[in-house]
């Protein structure tokens, strides 16, 4: 097994994914109770962040993340990398959205198409009765995300005059 097939890179990208997301989520939530002020840093972390290093565990540590997820089929699934890609676009986005100053309604967009996606993954756990293969914890992992991620996009847009 290489060191790139190891399952102990995914877990570590994930543990950081979620520390540094948590993070972000305590500092958006934050903004959000002094009328957005400092939803960006937030959104950096939560959003911009996470993307990047989810996309570093699903399309660079392939292999490693499908082992860790208990989904390896001994070849590299193209999909699993243009999941990452998916990732990387809205991290991009988000990292787009604070340096280029587009302003509150991008960032809060960054966070509800964050949310948007994560809720969706957490619907086609349920239907396809995945949670068993993904661990109930992950699940609860997911759909907190999503949760969180849609609840500071909606309140971020309310905020916006």
């Amino acid at each position: 097994m290489t060191v790139s097939e190891q399952p102990r890179i995914a877990r570590l990208l994930m543990a950081a994914t979620y520390v540094i997301g948590g993070i972000g989520m305590f500092f958006a939530f934050l903004a959000l109770s002094q009328q957005g002020k400092g939803l960006a840093f937030g959104a950096l972390l939560a959003v911009g962040l996470t993307g990047i290093l989810s996309f570093i565990r699903h399309a660079i540590f392939n292999r490693s993340d499908a082992i860790h997820g208990g989904w390896d089929y001994g070849v590299t699934n193209k999909f699993q990398i243009e999941v990452g890609l998916a990732n990387l676009a809205w991290g991009v986005f988000a990292i787009l959205a604070v340096a280029l100053n587009w302003g509150t309604q991008a960032i809060a967009s960054s966070f509800l198409i964050s949310g948007l996606y994560f809720a969706a993954v957490s619907g086609f756990i349920l239907i396809t009765r995945d949670i068993a293969n993904r661990k109930v914890w992950g699940f609860i992992g997911i759909l907190s995300w999503a949760v969180a991620s849609l609840w500071i996009g909606i309140a971020a847009m309310s905020i916006v005059p």
